[in-house]
Parts: structure tokens; C-alpha cells; sequence
């Protein structure tokens, strides 16, 4: 089984190496960020890809809606520090097929990438039973956003200027401006300082 690990952190990803090492023919490759990711998947054609959410550059979400648009087959699951359901039924949506948070257990990730890799569907257990229990509504507005939309507000939070956003997604600087004015409305607030607020809130950052 070919796997790609994609996260910024050195650490994290030698400790998946070490983990994902028990498991007979495993073949390992890394990307540190979106761009290589990109790369990696039309190169390496990976059987599974292990997605962390917090990226430089292109941001979790966007990177896992530009690896389905590239390969529509392509088996990924998440892996992030984000344990709310919300975040997890986001993904789900966007085509990943599994959703771990980086508190789950080495046996229930194993579990996880087993059942991806045999091409089923995975969130973790403690996530699971709170999208069962529950309707996802962490916040005004959140329902009405794009994935674009968040993806804006966690650039603006990680103090990125509306240049440097439109750069880091592909578009023009009048296209970011107005959907930042249209993410504003959804939200029934004036300045962008409040859309860092909401993003740092809802942990979209």
C-alpha cells in the first residue's frame, strides 16, 4: 500500500512513518505543504493520503477539494487537531472518506486506515456519536459558508493580507475583496478583524 503523509510538522509525520512501518508493504512518501502534495499524488498515485488540515499556503480544505478535482479516485482521509464534528461533516462532504482528529488512538487510526484503504468510509468513534447526537450548528451563519469562505477566513487569521490570499489561492485581488465583503454579509459583520475573531472562535484557523 502506497500512503501519503501530508503535514507540516516533521515530528508528526516521522511519527506516522513509525507507526504506518508495522504495517507489511507499506510504501511512504511525504509533502510538507499544499503544493507538494499536489505533486506527489499525480507522481506517486498513493493508494491512501493522510491529511492534516492546518497547512502553509493552501489551507486543508481547499487542498482536499484541488486533490479530488485531480484525481477523483483518490482515498483520503484527515488527520487534523480539530476534533469538531463540524469540521469532520465538512470534510466528509468534500469527498474525504475518513475523518481522524490527532487525539485518537494508534489503534483506532490503524483501524481507520484499513477501512479507507478497503475503500469504506471512517470518522472517529467520539466524533461520530456527537454528529449522531446532534445537529452541527457551532456558530451564526456557519451553515451558509463555502468551502472557499473558510478557507479565506483561516488565510485572514493566519495574518495574511488579501494579496498575499489571492496569490495563495489563484485568484484576483478584486475576487477576494468582494468575496470577503459577501462572507461579511453572511455573517452580519462590518471588518475583517471580526472575521480573524470568528475564525479563531470556530476554529477554523
Amino acid at each position: 500500500m502506497r500512503v501519503l503523509l501530508v503535514d507540516d510538522h516533521v515530528i508528526v509525520r516521522s511519527g506516522l512513518r513509525n507507526l504506518l512501518g508495522s504495517v507489511a508493504g507499506t510504501q511512504i512518501s511525504e509533502a510538507a505543504n499544499g503544493r507538494d502534495a499536489l505533486l506527489r499524488l499525480r507522481h506517486d498515485r498513493p493508494d491512501l493520503v493522510l491529511l492534516d488540515l492546518k497547512l502553509p499556503g493552501i489551507g486543508g480544505l481547499e487542498l482536499l477539494r484541488r486533490m479530488l478535482q485531480q484525481d477523483k479516485a483518490a482515498q483520503i482521509m484527515v488527520l487534523s487537531m480539530h476534533a469538531e464534528p463540524w469540521c469532520a461533516a465538512r470534510a466528509m462532504e468534500l469527498g474525504a472518506r475518513g475523518y481522524l482528529s490527532k487525539n485518537a488512538s494508534a489503534e483506532e487510526l490503524l483501524t481507520a486506515i484499513r477501512h479507507v484503504a478497503e475503500g469504506r468510509r471512517y470518522i472517529e468513534n467520539a466524533i461520530a456519536q456527537e454528529l449522531a447526537l446532534q445537529r452541527v450548528s457551532p456558530g451564526r451563519g456557519l451553515q451558509d459558508l463555502t468551502e472557499r469562505d473558510l478557507e479565506i477566513m483561516r488565510l485572514l487569521a493566519g495574518g495574511m493580507s488579501l494579496a498575499e490570499i489571492a496569490g495563495a489561492l489563484g485568484i484576483g485581488y478584486k475576487t477576494v475583496a468582494n468575496e470577503c465583503s459577501h462572507i461579511k454579509g453572511k455573517l452580519g459583520v462590518t471588518r475583517s478583524n471580526d472575521l480573524v475573531r470568528l475564525a479563531m472562535t470556530w476554529g477554523v484557523a
